[in-house]
């Protein structure tokens, strides 16, 4: 069965409301046209001259005869059969835009097993995937990983949940990212403020993020240890004192500052008064 028209790739570049497709190259379309007119104005050439008409008549007939068919049949013929060599640039621009990386923030449960996180890894290898930094939070039921990812522009949110799942994982999300999400310290610290911003019971992971840290469990963090100035407790009236510990490097002064930050803010969040519609 030949293929139709709308199932060509040019087809991919017409409009959904009009159907009509974008203005080509000038040039391409210039030698289009000549290609489709060249061999009929030199058919009719040749039955013209053949004729015993006067040499105004003929002169006649060529030229209504020329622009009848380049009109009608050459400049259709020229869109209709050389339409993937008119829209080759714009199909290919199509093409790069498609396959451009696109970054996306990922997140799912792995089972707290030696072999889990290389599983997911090369599950998300296998798509095309990059992976561009990983968090690891110890949770309930094994640990959550938390992902910076690189991806092909063909692959959306659906087959990234995919192969985070046949990698192992579960309660996985998926949602793009920008180029913040590899950012310094400062400008992370924003970007995390706004997600908090968003949802303030994010404190405590996003927290984990920014310093690079684990967060302790309530029964680790009872446990008294010379910790050198690598464990950082936050305060929080909503939450109760959350402790992270970053063996072998001791938290700045910078950092303890920028975590009690986001911590305050999610505080005045989470009690803020809703406010009711006028």
């Amino acid at each position: 069965m030949k293929p139709s028209a709308r199932n060509t790739p040019a087809a991919e570049l017409s409009c959904e409301v009009c159907g009509l497709m974008p203005e080509p190259p000038k040039a391409r379309l210039t030698l289009a046209n000549v290609a489709v007119m060249l061999p009929i104005e030199l058919l009719v050439h040749a039955m013209v001259v053949e004729t015993h008409l006067p040499y105004v008549a003929k002169v006649l007939v060529l030229t209504l005869t020329a622009t009848v068919l380049v009109i009608w049949v050459a400049e259709p013929s020229a869109a209709r059969m050389l339409r993937g060599w008119l829209h080759a640039p714009a199909l290919s621009h199509r093409r790069k835009l498609g396959t451009a990386p696109a970054l996306w923030r990922a997140r799912t449960v792995l089972r707290d097993e030696p072999g889990s996180l290389q599983r997911a890894t090369q599950a998300l290898a296998r798509t095309g995937v990059n992976i561009l930094s990983i968090h690891v939070h110890l949770v309930p039921g094994g640990v959550l990983d938390e992902f910076v990812l690189s991806a092909p522009g063909y692959l959306g949110e659906r087959a990234l949940m995919d192969a985070l799942h046949d990698g192992g994982g579960t309660r996985s999300h998926v949602w793009p990212t920008t180029a913040l999400a590899m950012a310094d310290g400062q400008t992370k610290a924003l970007s995390l403020a706004a997600r908090i911003a968003d949802a303030p019971d994010e404190l405590p992971l996003a927290v984990a993020e920014l310093l690079r840290a684990r967060i302790l469990t309530p029964g680790e963090a009872a446990l008294e240890k010379h910790d050198a100035g690598t464990r950082l407790k936050i305060p929080t009236a909503w939450h109760g004192p959350i402790t992270f510990v970053r063996p072998g490097e001791p938290f700045t002064p910078a950092e303890s500052a920028r975590a009690h930050r986001l911590a305050e803010l999610a505080e005045i969040l989470a009690h803020r008064p809703a406010v009711s519609p006028s």
